[in-house]
């Protein structure tokens, strides 16, 4: 590819998420070009065409993968279509970038990488977007240099603020429950840390300390895993959806000679306010605004990627794994049982 010829993008899906990539690809990330949308509401399209004058738009996704000229797209859509636009979009000779996570089915990614593997010139990207922070990959690059020794221990955490409307809930059908739905960034984080270690066990438990609705769907509004790995290395996630101060992502990784922790205090800004009630600090409202920066990093890496024909660090075989791993935590939440991997 013509490293200075500008990369022709469509989005799939203008959901919350989808809205942030998408101005994104508009006006921030060089050497790309966002020149369709796609979606069947048209409440999404017409946002796509009103607030960013995207000039093609397509209720079907088939149609879209038509395009000519188009190069890649980004999928932004519900996890259970995942697997199967990816594949159409590969069998397209479309590059893919896809929110995570790669699928709720083990057997969906395999599918996916195999489709993946007949295609070696198209690149591939699920978005675990806290590898593209810069505290986490300041955190990676001290790992490297030996700064904390070896690391064995990794607590992680992904804790959104408290929503009354409790909106997840009537997702929560599909969602692949919280562990999948939130952990998996936090899964995906333990492994890169940790160097990819092998998991062998896990074990899950959970409790819904606020939205009881969650019980038809057996999911739970906080939840507390552990993961063994082998060599003896371990991970703790916490997940929540009832946060009273705000969103509260956290690490911290413990090695034989020190620790690193990344953001102990989820700060909104450097702004401290001193009065009758203490001394305290705004924090985020929610992960858009704790990884803004990381969303932009994130595309033009991938972006870069193709432009370059650079190889993505960030595999296919990674977001199987996170997957692999967020079932069984499902699995152990529901059975009460440790699950062996």
């Amino acid at each position: 590819m013509n490293h200075s010829r500008t990369l022709k993008v469509g989005i799939v899906g203008l959901g919350r998420l989808g809205r942030r990539h998408a101005e994104n690809l508009m006006s921030r990330v060089a050497g790309a070009e966002l020149v369709a949308a796609c979606s069947p509401l048209p409440a999404e399209l017409e946002w796509a065409r009103d607030a960013l004058q995207v000039p093609h738009l397509y209720a079907d996704y088939q149609a879209l993968l038509a395009h000519d000229g188009l190069d890649a797209v980004f999928l932004v859509t519900p996890t259970s279509l995942h697997p199967q636009q990816i594949i159409q979009a590969l069998q397209a000779g479309k590059h893919v970038f896809c929110e995570k996570p790669l699928s709720l089915d083990l057997e969906d990614c395999r599918l996916v990488s195999a489709e993946a593997a007949r295609h070696p010139q198209l690149k591939v990207m699920i978005g675990f977007v806290r590898r593209f922070d810069a505290s986490y990959q300041d955190a990676y690059e001290k790992i490297q240099q030996g700064a904390i020794g070896a690391p064995f221990m990794v607590y992680s955490q992904t804790c959104d603020q408290h929503d009354p409307d409790g909106f997840f809930v009537k997702f929560a059908a599909t969602s692949g429950g919280i562990f999948l739905d939130c952990s998996v960034h936090d899964i995906d984080l333990a492994r890169w840390l940790l160097g990819n270690p092998r998991p062998v066990r896990v074990y899950a438990s959970g409790t819904r300390a606020i939205h009881q609705d969650l019980q038809q769907f057996q999911d739970v509004d906080n939840g507390v895993a552990i993961c063994e790995f082998d060599n003896g290395k371990l991970a703790t996630f916490y997940a929540s959806r009832t946060m009273a101060h705000g969103h509260d992502t956290m690490t911290e990784i413990t090695g034989t000679a020190g620790r690193l922790t990344v953001g102990s205090n989820p700060r909104k800004n450097r702004l401290e306010i001193a009065d009758a009630h203490g001394v305290r600090n705004e924090c985020v409202p929610s992960f858009f605004e704790r990884f803004e920066d990381a969303f932009l990093t994130e595309v033009s890496t991938f972006v870069d990627a193709i432009r370059r024909q650079r190889k993505l660090v960030l595999t296919l075989d990674d977001a199987t794994e996170a997957t692999r791993i967020g079932i069984a935590l499902r699995e152990s939440l529901l059975s009460k049982q440790p699950v062996l991997l």
